[in-house]
């Protein structure tokens, strides 16, 4: 192995670290959308990007998104966020944005619904039959039933994690 000018050989294999962080810098993680239809409520690519949208915050109409994506009453995603049906209409009418705690879980949600369709190869009736079946892996209950925290959410996109790697799940 010998180094010169900041590249290192190696059994005829030459590393860039140049090429590798340029590389590595082209490679995106997935753009996230929240969206209906044709309107683009936000859009996100990175953990900056989401925080910036939790801290200004969401409409309330995404609720009605997620309440579509998931295939669950609007009146049950309400409850995950803790949000009351009343407060819910007035907020909407009036173009209330919702908090950052809810922005956030609104967020993950999005992320995990559209990511579980991707590993189940868009096959929405049979994702949505999974998030709604009891399931060993994430102690015999439901994943839709830990859309309620933000720590839940993120066992469900572990659980998704290893199913689309092949592990039971």
């Amino acid at each position: 192995m010998r180094k010169e000018k900041n590249i290192v050989t190696h059994a005829h294999k030459i590393f860039d670290p140049k090429k590798s962080i340029k590389r590595a810098q082209t490679r995106r993680s997935p753009v996230w959308t929240i969206s209906v239809g044709e309107n683009k409520y936000e859009e996100w690519q990175s953990k900056h990007d989401r925080i910036a949208i939790i801290r200004k915050g969401l409409p309330y109409s995404t609720v009605e998104v997620i309440s579509r994506q998931s295939n669950l009453p609007i009146g049950r995603v309400l409850n995950f966020i803790g949000v009351a049906q009343t407060t819910y209409n007035k907020n909407k009418r009036a173009k209330i944005l919702m908090s950052g705690r809810n922005s956030e879980a609104i967020l993950l949600m999005a992320e995990v619904l559209k990511y579980g369709d991707l590993v189940f190869n868009h096959e929405t009736k049979k994702f949505n039959r999974w998030l709604k079946k009891t399931n060993i892996s994430i102690g015999n209950v439901t994943p839709e039933s830990l859309f309620d925290t933000l720590s839940g959410i993120q066992v469900v996109r572990n659980c998704l994690n290893r199913l689309e790697h092949g592990n039971f799940a």
